[in-house]
């Protein structure tokens, strides 16, 4: 685990909470990383899953991809996800528009999760906090690390997808490690480390930090 030197404090004997991040590129093991946090009982939000949801149950979200893209973008199962997917991802313009719609509502909605929990701990899972400047109210931001060919080859395994269409999704994504190197903590999870002993002590560093 690399980390940088932490800067917030709470005083002593006064407890924060500290609202945290956790991010990491396709096939890193982010959602395995931030399922250990939650074995260790810490509240935590996942992005993809909200946006998942609310692009089927927000009508203002309904009601602008109709606008943006038609009225084949639903049909009676609720969001026609493989129509509207290959109507955006060969299209960056027509995906940048998408993401205008979903992310500050996504965002928000996180937001608004985040505030009423309770606990020292509370953490947001996404791929993208910083390319969609979601990043902004929180007050470590986690990375996890796994090298490209690794994570290449996980996800073609998890997913059944090609070597293309899984470098077409890391393209869609900040540089690696670029994206660590804004990390205030990194988890390293290239098959060669324990995980389990990195969360361990990262978890042992966040809740000395909030509880002073």
């Amino acid at each position: 685990m690399r980390t940088k030197t932490p800067v917030l404090k709470a005083p002593l004997g006064v407890g924060i909470s500290l609202k945290l991040g956790i991010t990491g590129g396709i096939g890193s093991g982010k959602s395995t990383v931030a399922n250990l946090f939650q074995l260790l009982g810490v509240p935590v939000y996942n992005a993809d899953d909200a946006a998942k949801k609310l692009m089927n149950e927000s009508p203002v979200i309904r009601q602008k991809l109709v606008e943006a893209f038609g009225a084949h973008t639903y049909n009676e199962n609720g969001l026609n996800r493989p129509w509207l997917a290959e109507k955006v991802f060969s299209n960056p313009e027509k995906l940048q528009q998408l993401n205008s719609i979903v992310h500050p509502i996504v965002i928000q909605y996180g937001k608004d999760l985040m505030a009423v929990q309770e606990g020292p701990l509370v953490m947001k899972e996404a791929a993208i906090f910083f390319e969609s400047g979601s990043a902004a109210g929180l007050d470590y931001i986690i990375g996890v690390y796994a090298p490209e060919e690794l994570r290449i080859q996980r996800v073609i395994q998890r997913d059944g997808s090609t070597r293309q269409e899984v470098q077409s999704r890391m393209a869609r994504q900040i540089n690696e490690e670029v994206k660590m190197k804004l990390c205030d903590f990194v988890i390293v999870n290239d098959d060669t480390r324990l995980v389990i002993p990195q969360v361990l002590e990262l978890h042992h560093t966040l809740l000395g930090i909030a509880l002073g």
